[in-house]
């Protein structure tokens, strides 16, 4: 069992594990934030002492992404969700059609709002299989008058990701990043917009961050309510309405770690090097443990498996919930297991996961 006091290995796929040095900072501050008598929640969102927690975050987030300068950085609230319908309503005219790359149940998701708001068409899939895979970039087929290509960057509930993206020319790349934001280096300049639930890598639940280049901002649908509107967000420095300002100010500190980490890049290596732990152990233990991902589509943040047989499976599960590992249920449409590695989750607990799988084979095989 767990000692009381101790760290649970959190494995959850969102809301997912903060960095404790993060935690511990809001902890301090929590009372008393700069002095001021008040915590960060107790204040106004139009005044200097949030206004500054406010920049300073997207600042961060301009600098450790490399977000050239002719893009928004928006805080946005209804998660991604929100954004599946957002973005038609935005961005698909009368006349144009949306096509969408469908990877897993958010691409799925997000196609069936397009399908409300306008005409929609499926650009590739990789359902047959149960999402194993990524379609290979040829597989794209862009029909005339697109307005965007969605994709969905990383696949939580299948355990894959895209590692190379595709290149769409004239037409305008989205992204649904939700997932593996922040998790490895890449050109931001290839996407007319980018939104991304900060519950994973970017911070707790409550703030969607939103990335967009100014010139597709102004081809928006302008006859929207205010607060379905980016440019409302963009003209006002998300700052029209009250914003989720204690979200917001956990992204400023989870962003202040990363920069700590050593950047993006630094977080990357770190990241292959847990996700190759317990991939490894799947690949060496014929057949014990089973990844439902391909190989070459393998995600770095959420690694998804099947042990032989499902009473092994239940077995498993009960005994690492025991041990203080917390979240590594797959989800309901694939089953197994399934160990979410976002950002801040430690080396060390990937390392007691991949510990625990090879005990428990040799106890069990």
């Amino acid at each position: 069992m767990r000692e009381h006091g101790k760290r649970a290995y959190n494995f959850n796929a969102g809301p997912a594990a903060m960095p404790l040095s993060a935690l511990q900072k809001a902890q301090a501050e929590l009372l008393d934030f700069n002095g001021t008598g008040m915590s960060i929640m107790e204040h106004s969102h139009r005044g200097k002492d949030y206004e500054a927690v406010h920049n300073q975050a997207i600042a961060l987030l301009k600098e450790l992404m490399a977000i050239p300068e002719n893009y928004e950085v928006l805080f946005v609230q209804g998660g991604a969700s929100l954004q599946f319908a957002m973005v038609p309503m935005n961005f698909l005219p009368a006349g144009k059609q949306a096509g969408y790359v469908m990877t897993g149940a958010w691409s799925e998701k997000a196609f069936a709002e397009a399908e409300k708001l306008g005409a929609a068409y499926i650009a590739a899939t990789a359902k047959e299989g149960n999402y194993r895979r990524i379609p290979a970039l040829k597989e794209i087929k862009a029909q005339q008058d697109t307005a965007y290509l969605h994709i969905t960057s990383n696949n939580t509930i299948f355990g894959t990701e895209w590692h190379a993206f595709p290149d769409t020319g004239e037409i305008p790349l989205i992204a649904d990043m939700s997932s593996d934001i922040l998790s490895h280096p890449f050109d931001v300049s290839k996407f007319a917009l980018i939104y991304a639930g900060a519950q994973k890598n970017l911070g707790p639940s409550g703030v969607t961050v939103v990335i967009i280049r100014r010139e597709f901002l102004e081809q928006a649908n302008k006859n929207l309510p205010a607060m379905l509107k980016y440019a409302t967000f963009a003209k006002d420095n998300s700052l029209y309405n009250t914003p989720p300002t204690f979200s917001i100010y956990m992204v400023k500190l989870m962003l202040e770690w990363v920069k700590e980490q050593g950047g993006v890049t630094a977080i990357h290596r770190r990241n292959q090097e847990k996700a190759a732990l317990l991939y490894e152990v799947i690949d060496a233990s014929n057949g014990f443990y089973v990844g439902h991902a391909q190989p070459e589509a393998r995600s770095l943040m959420n690694v998804t498996f099947r042990l032989a047989d499902e009473a092994l499976e239940k077995k498993f599960l009960e005994e690492v919930k025991k041990e203080g590992f917390v979240g590594l249920n797959g989800h309901r449409s694939v089953g197994g297991c399934r160990a979410s590695m976002y950002n801040a989750v430690p080396y060390e607990a990937c390392k007691a996961l991949r510990d625990k799988m090879l005990a428990f084979q040799k106890e069990n095989a």
